[in-house]
Formats: C-alpha cells, structure tokens, sequence
C-alpha cells in the first residue's frame, strides 16, 4: 500500500507539471511598432496608412526566430488578425500554419528584422547579395482574406550608402531585386528598395519599398509600401 500510494504521489506531481509545461507562452524579446503608407505617403492617419505591431520572440537553437505582425489600418474598427511566421537568420520567412498570411506591409519588414540581413553592408561603397525564401499566402492589399499559400524565391543586391547626414548612427541601404514564384503560374515582382539601417539597435528605422507585379494586368500592379518606426521595447 505504502509504494502504490508514493508511485500514486509522483504521477501527480508530473500530471500536475505537463500541462504548464505545453502551455508555456514562447518569450517576447523584442516589440516594435511602425507607421505604413500603402499606396501614399506614410503618415499618422488617411486612407491606406496605419500602424503594425511585430513581436519578435526568442531564437530557438538554429538562430530562427517567430515572428508575429498585427496591421491595423486607419480608420477602421478593430485591427487585422495576427500573422505568425518563421524567420531564419538570412531573411526566410515561413507562414506555415493556417491560414499561412502575410500582409504586404509584413512581406516587406519580415525579412529586413533577420538578424543577418544588413551584415556587410553599413558602410559606403560595400554591397552583397542576400538569397532566401518565402511561403506564404500574400494577403491582397488591404484585404483580410488570404490567398493560397505560395513559395517564392527572393534575391536581392544590396548597396551600402554610408553614414545619412545629420542621422547618426544611421546609414542608407539600396536594394533591388525579384520575388519569382516556384512552380503553377509564372508570377514575378520587381523590388527596389531605400532603408535607414540603425546598426547599434540592428532594425531599420525607415523603409521605403516599390513593388511591381507581373504580368501586368490592369494599372494596379504596384506595391508602394513606406514604414517608419515609432516604438521599440528595447529603446526605452
């Protein structure tokens, strides 16, 4: 009776452990909040701006982290549903649980939040070429309706610009490059890039993005896309 009633006691005790252990909520190291402009200027209110909250959670043993991003557009009355994606280190972003979405304002911030994006090149002159992929389901402008999920393959040419004038410590980056979508139909986008890099808080504190989309369809294939960050939990 004594044994049944101690192997009673300690199956307690681990039934009473499990269930904290699988609910334990993934650590937030990391909040920031940006301004957008989609299609217009970024700006604090108008038609098609807003802000986007991304939470950045703690690296697991490869170097990924997650990353979640809520937009929430002016003028509306609640914001838009959480995206949850993986980031790798070089700037892959994984959408992979439903409903797998990614908003154009995240498609663009996701992969410059990655911890190595901007290595090599803060100062003038210095350029690479950065490679990654993303598989998500690109939410169509402001729709909150997903698409189907999509793997794209993005290469870019990134340029260091040097120190921006009177912005200490920022510096200017340059990109270019194309999004091509793996497999069905051939679909592509053109990116060109300008990006005020803060490389002692390691974000980019100014981002503007222009999208072209092809084929070309009608006159709405291009993502103008415009953040600028307004809060940072690490900056206090």
């Amino acid at each position: 009776m004594k044994n049944l009633a101690l192997l009673s006691a300690v199956l307690f005790a681990f039934s009473a452990q499990t269930p904290a252990a699988q609910t334990a909520a993934p650590q937030v190291v990391r909040q920031l909040v940006y301004e957008f402009g989609y299609n217009t200027k970024v700006a604090k209110s108008g038609n098609g701006t807003g802000t986007t909250t991304i939470k950045i959670y703690a690296p697991a043993a490869d170097g990924s982290i997650e990353i979640s991003g809520q937009d929430y557009w002016w003028n509306t009355v609640r914001p838009r549903a959480v995206n949850t994606c993986k980031l790798s280190p070089a700037g892959s972003v994984s959408c992979s649980a439903m409903p797998y979405a990614i908003s154009p304002i995240q498609l663009t911030i996701f992969p410059l939040l990655a911890h190595g994006f901007f290595k090599g090149v803060t100062t003038a002159g210095s350029t690479k070429n950065a490679s990654y992929k993303l598989a998500a389901a690109i939410l169509p402008g402001n729709s909150s309706y997903a698409g189907q999920l999509v793997t794209w393959d993005c290469a870019y040419a990134l340029h260091g610009k040097g120190p921006i004038a009177n912005a200490a410590p920022m510096v200017l980056v340059q990109t270019t490059g194309t999004l091509t979508q793996e497999g069905g139909r051939y679909f592509k986008m053109n990116s060109k890039q300008r990006i005020a890099y803060d490389p002692v808080a390691m974000i980019p504190v100014i981002v503007s993005d222009s999208r072209t989309h092809y084929p070309q369809h009608n006159v709405y294939n291009n993502d103008d896309i415009e953040l600028k960050l307004t809060k940072d939990s690490a900056q206090h």
